[in-house]
């Protein structure tokens, strides 16, 4: 059975940090870091049974602070990293560390028991990513095509490259740069490029995204004045090595060739406040989805600046001469760029937007009240798209 309806699950608590399980290609995953000042923190670790369309879910215990970001390594289903609050000397801090999660927990086909509340289970502490010297911890990203030794966080305006050693047991710092400049600079988010070879990261401090080469920890790009307010979020597109999707507080999707910085390639406006998250489909590199402080989440389709801007070929030997002069004249047509679906499952702002790692035409959504929303791609589209 499939079905366009979504399906909902309310956690108890704030939420803003959401991630799929990288590693997971089989069952549809997705873990949720809660944001709470008064309890426990926790980490739900969502696994979405499609067949019968419902949701169970495990608990693990996160107990160091509110979680702003979540990560998954992408070669090891149990490890994931969480940047996160801390108190001490009445000074908040902004810390990152990577943990294990239990054994039984790791792979998503488990079936899930009612009473899942009475055996909370806690995280494993791996190694704590220390950053004592550097400044708050934004967010980690892991190296997407790699085997989940190599990290790099954003603290304040440091770039902070580490190895990971002895089944993550330890963090090493092999290399770091620094954002150089007038006034208060900090990252507010960042993505590692899954093209060449892994070597290049994109970061967004305030109104600014910059390309940096990982092997140098030098800037090979900069594009200044990106958006007119703070850029939140930046992705890659998967297929195309020099695109890049940035948006921000200025309600504005844009899409970048890193190769000529000066105007973007395509800009939407569909949001009515700040987009706090962008993300290119793993397998369709048309779909982009967002999610903004309107409390929508809005899947575009941007055919124009995709792999595939004129369709699919058809391969000859399947036409006649009539079909095949038609054929030829829809080829050359460009598809229109278009807004698919706009979702409105939320009532609060949606700070998160992330595709499954395991079925390409299912994402979820967060909004800060806790509402974990997952949907699917129209099936009218996929047909369409597939077909």
């Amino acid at each position: 059975m499939e079905d366009d309806a979504p399906v909902i699950y309310g956690l108890e608590f704030q939420a803003s940090a959401l991630t799929p399980q990288t590693a997971e290609t089989d069952a549809i995953r997705f873990l949720v870091g809660t944001q709470s000042l008064r309890y426990d923190n926790q980490i739900h670790i969502i696994d979405f049974d499609d067949e019968n369309n419902i949701i169970n879910k495990n608990v693990l215990l996160h107990q160091v602070g509110e979680i702003w970001h979540i990560s998954t390594s992408p070669a090891d289903k149990g490890v994931l990293a969480t940047c996160y609050n801390k108190t001490s000397d009445s000074k908040v801090m902004t810390c990152a560390a990577v943990w294990r999660m239990p054994k039984e927990l790791e792979s998503g086909s488990h079936e899930s028991p009612d009473d899942s509340s009475s055996n909370t289970q806690t995280l494993e502490l791996l190694c704590h990513l220390d950053n004592t010297a550097h400044g708050n911890m934004a967010c980690v990203m892991w190296e997407p095509m790699g085997d989940g030794k190599k990290i790099i966080s954003l603290a304040d305006n440091n770039i902070l490259l580490w190895d990971l050693q002895e089944s993550s047991a330890k963090a090493v710092l092999s290399s770091s740069a620094a954002l150089e400049g007038k006034g208060q600079l900090k990252f507010t988010s960042g993505r590692w490029s899954p093209h060449h070879n892994c070597t290049q990261i994109a970061t967004a401090n305030d109104t600014t995204v910059r390309g940096w080469d990982t092997r140098s920890m030098r800037q090979i790009y900069c594009i200044e004045n990106a958006h007119g307010q703070l850029v939140r979020d930046l992705d890659f597109n998967p297929n195309k090595q020099y695109y890049l999707a940035s948006c921000g507080d200025d309600c504005k999707v844009k899409f970048w060739d890193t190769r000529n910085v000066t105007e973007p390639v395509k800009t939407l406006e569909e949001h009515s406040h700040w987009v706090w998250n962008v993300r290119y489909n793993h397998s369709h590199d048309q779909l982009i989805l967002t999610g903004s402080s309107d409390s929508r989440v809005i899947l575009s389709n941007m055919v124009s600046i995709s792999s595939e801007p004129f369709g699919h070929m058809v391969d000859d030997d399947e036409l006649s001469d009539q079909e095949d002069q038609h054929q030829e004249e829809k080829i050359k047509e460009p598809l229109q760029d278009s807004v698919i679906a706009t979702y409105e499952e939320h009532e609060d702002s949606v700070y998160a937007v992330e595709w499954s790692s395991a079925d390409p035409w299912l994402f979820a959504s967060l909004s800060y009240d806790g509402r974990l929303v997952i949907n699917r791609v129209p099936r009218a589209l996929k047909y369409h798209i597939l077909l």
